[in-house]
This record gives structure tokens, C-alpha cells and sequence, in this order.
């Protein structure tokens, strides 16, 4: 399944400033019945987004009207805990297409990286400038320049490098899962195949 294209998004941030976020907390276990990887985003966060009797929480980040924007910030280990793919997939599905944080688990950057979400790692500093400026004005926006590998704040310009793995960064700007890797190769692999002796 190809996903959308990813080379520079500008967008305002929705900030998460906790630590230690683990994926039973993006998505909690009761909700991983499904088979498909839509509908996933309406429970994100969900024990944190709803009371018991499904009223929003008001005082939750989600149901603030105040902030909006495809970029989530997030405190440093997110995604920590369990590997479960549903994570990505309701970040995903709520329309974030990036999520900047200092410290992602390994195997939740992986699955972001699978479905199309690109994992922004910069330094504390950096982190806690981007949570300032949010702060200040709610509607301050980044640049994540994946080409570049380069995330700026648009206001006053600063910026920080990031890493990516060069695989990941070539199908996420084309849009590519693994298949449609596998299958935009088609024509090397059939000459490839036909060089081989049998």
C-alpha cells in the first residue's frame, strides 16, 4: 500500500510533553481487534482523550481546539513498551504525518517509517526550544525538510539536522512501502534474473 508522498511539510505542532509514552498508551490493547489499519484513529490516546463515559477530557491536548496541525511533539522514549504496529497506524490515521521527539523506541520508529510517519530525533535542546515556542503561540509552525534532513522553526528560523536511514528516506519521498519498492524495481530485477544462469 503506497502512502503519501513526504518531502517538505509545513505545519503547525500539537504538543505532548511527557516522557515515557509507551504504545498501550497511543492505543490501548482492547482496541487491536481490527484487521484493517483505518479506524484506528479515533481511539488514539484514547484513556487519555475520554472518561469512562466517553465525554472528551477536556484538559487533554486532543480535544484542545487551541492546537491543530500534522506534526505531533512528543517527550523523549516515545513509543516505548509493547511492538505493536497499531500505534503507527492510529497516529497515522488521526493525520499526524510527522512526530518530532529526542528519543524514539527502536521498533516504533520502524513501524512509523512502514506505513508513511517520518520519526523526527533532535536534541533535548532543540525539543525544548520547539515545546517554547508552541507555548508562546500555539499556532507557531515547523518546516520538516526531509530531503535535507533538516527541521526549522519558521519563526525565527532555527534549525537542526536530523538522521534518517537513506532506504526509509527514498520511499518515504516517493511514497513507497516496501512492495512498491520491490515492485518499482521490476524491470532490474527481471534483467538481473535473466543474467543468472539456471
Amino acid at each position: 500500500m503506497a502512502y503519501d508522498k513526504f518531502t517538505v511539510l509545513q505545519s503547525t505542532c500539537v504538543p505532548l510533553p511527557l516522557e515515557n509514552v509507551d504504545t498501550d498508551q497511543i492505543i490501548p490493547a482492547r482496541f487491536l481487534k481490527a484487521t484493517t489499519r483505518e479506524g484506528f484513529g479515533d481511539n488514539l490516546f484514547r484513556d487519555w482523550r475520554y472518561n469512562n463515559d466517553n465525554s472528551p477530557k477536556e484538559d487533554f491536548v486532543l480535544n484542545n481546539p487551541t492546537y491543530s496541525g500534522k506534526v505531533l511533539v512528543a517527550g523523549r522514549n516515545f513509543g516505548s513498551g509493547s511492538s505493536r504496529e497499531h500505534a503507527a497506524w492510529a497516529i497515522y490515521d488521526y493525520g499526524f504525518r510527522c512526530v518530532i521527539s529526542s528519543f524514539f523506541a527502536d521498533i516504533f520508529k520502524g513501524n512509523a517509517l512502514n506505513i508513511g510517519i517520518l520519526p523526527v530525533t533532535v536534541s533535548p535542546a532543540f525539543l525544548d526550544k520547539i515545546f517554547k515556542a508552541i507555548e508562546a503561540d500555539p499556532k507557531a509552525e515547523v518546516e520538516v525538510d526531509l530531503p535535507n534532513q533538516k527541521v526549522t522553526l519558521v519563526a525565527t528560523g532555527e534549525s537542526e539536522g536530523f538522521d534518517i536511514n537513506g532506504y526509509k528516506k527514498n520511499n518515504m519521498v516517493n511514497g513507497f512501502d516496501d512492495i512498491d519498492y520491490l515492485q518499482n524495481m521490476k524491470e532490474e530485477i527481471s534483467v538481473f534474473e535473466e543474467s543468472r544462469p539456471f
